[in-house]
Order: structure tokens, then C-alpha cells, then sequence
């Protein structure tokens, strides 16, 4: 007698067939198989509409500062320093007394030097007083007539060293007001590099001194933006293209405004910049001498088409946006910027008022991309970065 061995499985089987099925129907039955997901939908991306309108455009360079005056005092005669009136960064008046120098080795020269003159005086007397009583003789066929010119020779002699001897005497005085060194004008006393004992001589630096009641700021300008500037004072004479801003070293505005005064005549054969002067008002007195900081200059630029810079990447040292067609497909458009601002590019050629420009998520975007365009502006652009 046979024995099946899969008898006890068929109920199983049976059961089983029907759930399968089941299933098998209710997966043809699915319809979220057939429907579009979210990544079949356009990448919505703001996009701004390129126009072209006059556009100042501000910027900076770096400049130096220097006190309207700045000068070194040097020691004029060799000497020991005896006294110092005023301590470093005092503020000082034109004519007052900073140092002096030993001054006795001046004085008793000086009065050597007098008393040369006084007897100089006196020998040109007598040779006078001669002179005359040589005329009187003469006049009487007395003496001969060379006589009178030999006190003539006599008295024109001693003239001479009484202008000399007057000559050192005026030298000798001026040597011992070298002594005493004064202050050349209204200012502020820097660092004194010798105390008092030191020995100076002639040509010895001693301090500065600087007046920074209004400083002028120093800077370089490249040939373009320098005809720039040109340009805008040309058309523009009824605003003043002359002002200018400081930014200081820790990024503030400073106040008042300054204004540029001249303009070097030649450019840098190294570097191709050009040096203006532009003078600040220092009524804190918060600049000073040495400092560093940047003028802001502002040149007005007629119908300039603005690129946000968030919208441009380079490849190959050339630069590029992405421009939204009327279909939505996006394309790589190179353009050559005119100069760069803060957060816009100034095209020079290469984009036109009208096109579209994709200002965010172009590291996402390929040639060709289909997406939808959210219109945004300009300046909201900037607001965000």
C-alpha cells in the first residue's frame, strides 16, 4: 500500500492560493504606480529681469593718511640737552619752548664775537677821522695827493671788517636761538627719541610735531576708474563729484565727508594707478598721522546693466550666468564684467536689458534644465546675502 507523503500539505496549499491571489490583485489594482512624483515638477527658482538704468556706483581703495602738517625737529648745534619743556603728545603752540640745549659755549662766543664789532667800529672811526684830516692837508698841497688815497684804502678796509665782524656776530646769535627749540606751529608733540644728558649734533632728530586739525588721505586709482571719475564730474558739474567718505580701520563711517583737491599729473608706469589727495576735516582730532583706512568714491555710470554676484560662476577665468528662456529652459550665457561692486557685477558686454538671470541654486542647475522662474528683484537680491 503507497503512502503519498504530501497529503498533509495540500489543505495548506489551498489556503495558501487564495491569499496570493488576493495579493497579486490588489498590486495590479494600485493606481499610485502610474502618478507623477514631486521630482517630475519644475525646480522653481528666483530669477531677475536685467535692466539698464543710471547706477552710481561706489568703491574703495586703500589709503593713507598724513596730518596737513608734519614735521621733524632736528637739533641745529652740537650739545648736551639740558631741558625738556614739553612731554610727548601734549599740544603745543607755534613758538613754544620744547628743548633746550647747553647754550653757554654760544653765549661767551657771542659776546667775543661783540666785542670784535665794537673794536671794528672804532678802527673804522679812526680811519675816517683820518681820512678827513688827510683831506685838509691835501686841500693845502701839504702831502701828496696818494696819501689821500691810502686813507681812502684805510677807511674802506676797516668798513669791511666792521661788516665783517657784524656778520659773525648776527651768526653767533642765531647759533645760540638754535638752543632753544620752539615749536614751528599748532600741533601735537610726538614721541622725543632723547632725554635730558643726551648729546645731539647737528641734524640730530629730536620729535615731530603734527598739526591733524584736517589730514589729507592718500590713494591709488586705476586708469578706468580715473576716467570714470572724469566722466561723471564732466556731466554731472551741478553735483559735487568731489566728495568722497572715509571708512576707518574697524570698518566705520567717519564724519564729516572729505573732498578731493588734486590729482597727480602722471600715472605709475608699474602699477597703472594714478594718486589722488583728497582732504578731511579733523575737528576731534580722532585721525592721525600714519593711519589707514579706505576712501569710498562714488562715479555715476549712464544705463548700467547690474548682475547679482550670487547669479555668476567662473570656469576657465571667464565668467557666466545661467538666462531663462520663454520656454523655461535655462542656458550658460558668458559675459565680461565692467568692473565689480559689492553684490553686482556692471556688465560690459555679452548681456542685454531683458534677459532673465537665475540668481540662486545655479550650482544645481546644467545646460538645459527646465525649471519655473520666480521673479524677484534686484534689490531684494542684495538684501539677502
Amino acid at each position: 500500500m503507497l503512502i503519498n507523503p504530501f497529503r498533509h500539505l495540500r489543505p495548506v496549499l489551498f489556503l495558501l492560493l487564495p491569499v496570493l491571489g488576493g495579493a497579486a490583485l490588489t498590486g495590479c489594482g494600485n493606481g499610485e504606480a502610474n502618478t507623477p512624483t514631486k521630482d517630475d515638477q519644475p525646480l522653481e527658482l528666483p530669477v531677475v529681469r536685467l535692466v539698464a538704468h543710471d547706477t552710481v556706483l561706489t568703491r574703495e581703495y586703500v589709503a593713507e593718511i598724513q596730518a596737513e602738517r608734519n614735521v621733524e625737529l632736528r637739533a641745529r648745534v652740537k650739545g648736551y640737552i639740558e631741558k625738556i619743556f614739553v612731554d610727548e603728545g601734549h599740544v603745543v603752540k607755534k613758538g613754544q619752548p620744547l628743548f633746550q640745549i647747553s647754550a653757554a659755549e654760544y653765549r661767551t662766543k657771542l659776546a667775543r664775537l661783540h666785542a670784535a664789532l665794537s673794536n671794528a667800529v672804532a678802527q673804522a672811526r679812526v680811519a675816517a677821522l683820518q681820512l678827513d684830516r688827510v683831506k685838509m692837508l691835501t686841500a693845502k698841497n701839504v702831502i701828496t695827493a696818494s696819501e689821500l688815497d691810502v686813507a681812502r684804502a684805510q677807511l674802506n678796509a676797516a668798513e669791511a671788517n666792521v661788516a665783517q665782524a657784524r656778520s659773525a656776530q648776527s651768526n653767533a646769535a642765531l647759533m645760540l636761538s638754535y638752543t632753544l627749540v620752539r615749536a614751528p606751529f599748532d600741533g601735537v608733540v610726538n614721541r622725543e627719541l632723547l632725554k635730558v644728558g643726551s648729546l645731539v649734533d647737528d641734524g640730530t632728530l629730536l620729535t615731530t610735531v603734527s598739526d591733524a586739525s584736517e589730514v589729507f588721505a592718500y590713494f591709488n586709482v586705476s586708469e578706468a576708474d580715473y576716467l570714470e571719475f572724469i566722466k561723471t564730474r564732466a556731466q554731472d558739474s551741478a553735483r559735487s563729484t568731489n566728495m568722497v567718505r572715509l571708512v576707518l580701520a574697524d570698518g566705520s563711517l567717519y564724519s564729516p565727508p572729505g573732498k578731493i583737491e588734486t590729482v597727480e599729473s602722471e600715472f605709475e608706469s608699474n602699477t597703472g594707478a594714478i594718486a589722488f589727495r583728497a582732504r578731511f576735516g579733523n575737528p576731534k582730532r580722532i585721525l592721525k598721522h600714519g593711519a589707514t583706512g579706505k576712501v569710498r568714491l562714488a562715479n555715476t555710470v549712464s544705463d548700467a546693466v547690474l548682475v547679482p554676484q550670487k547669479a555668476v560662476f567662473e570656469q576657465q577665468d571667464k565668467y557666466y550666468v545661467y538666462v531663462l528662456n520663454k520656454q523655461g529652459i535655462v542656458h550658460q550665457q558668458s559675459f565680461l564684467p565692467k568692473s565689480r561692486l559689492a553684490a553686482y557685477y556692471v556688465v560690459k558686454s555679452g548681456l542685454k536689458p531683458g534677459e532673465q538671470v537665475v540668481c540662486e541654486g545655479i550650482q544645481d542647475l546644467r545646460d538645459g534644465t527646465h525649471i519655473a522662474g520666480r521673479a524677484v528683484t534686484l534689490k531684494s537680491v542684495a538684501a539677502n546675502d
